[in-house]
């Protein structure tokens, strides 16, 4: 019995051990991608397209990739790189196009094969993202949607060790563009995504509070709060 118990706690450290040499190796190959194509928000489609195999390469890698929720850091990390090289690979396989809700069914009837499921990418982003981890607003800041309304993408992987300052920075960033949070005298007009996700910033004390979190010039308490139309633009350099 001893020799068996042995055994398996031997064989569980390989695997263990293996499936994390994919996650560092996942982490490592996506930030290489990014940096050779991503320039101050935008991304080079057209030189993907002429030159797919590095991001052929991370997706067949990210296929069978298993990691567990529990390892929160690890979770949210390689979710979030994978929501975003997959929407980049759709916008890639049918490129040129104008925006990527020029494909019918890019985010909602399109299933890719990633972290040992067939899912869509709102699947990634509501029901591995947003439904697990219902406390963290500042997902809507690094998921990016391929469209000019969506934060900008970075030129550097999200790590484990390195998310939580990635999330405060990028939601940093984006509350404090005046592109993104518009005053216009007591009216602010705000982003879309505060107005699809409404709930999220709820439970984070309301859009306002929320804002007011990362903002430097801090919005009043009470305010006439609007939405302006969001951006579809595909992000191209």
């Amino acid at each position: 019995m001893k020799r068996h118990i042995i055994q398996a706690l031997f064989f569980l450290l390989i695997v263990t051990g293996s499936s994390a040499q994919e996650l560092n190796t996942f982490f490592n190959e996506t930030d290489s991608f990014l940096k050779a194509n991503i320039i101050d928000g935008r991304v080079k489609y057209n030189a993907i397209k002429e030159n797919p195999e590095a991001l052929k390469a991370i997706l067949h890698l990210a296929k069978d990739i298993s990691v567990s929720e529990s390892e929160a850091m690890n979770y949210q990390a390689f979710w979030i790189n994978a929501y975003n090289l997959i929407v980049i690979d759709g916008v890639v396989k049918n490129y040129p196009l104008k925006s990527p809700l020029d494909v019918d069914g890019f985010f909602d009837k399109a299933k890719h094969s990633v972290g040992g499921k067939m899912i869509t990418l709102n699947g990634i982003e509501n029901e591995l993202l947003r439904a697990k981890f219902p406390n963290e607003p500042r997902f809507h800041f690094v998921l990016v949607c391929g469209g000019l309304g969506c934060p900008p993408i970075i030129n550097e992987t999200y790590t484990p060790k390195k998310l939580e300052t990635q999330l405060q920075l990028q939601a940093t960033k984006a509350l404090n563009d005046p592109n993104f949070i518009r005053v216009e005298g007591s009216k602010v007009n705000v982003s879309q995504i505060f107005e699809w996700y409404k709930d999220d910033f709820e439970r984070a004390g309301g859009i306002v509070a929320f804002i007011n979190k990362f903002k430097t010039s801090k919005l009043p308490e009470v305010v006439q709060l609007g939405y302006y139309p969001y951006d579809w633009t595909l992000n191209s350099k």
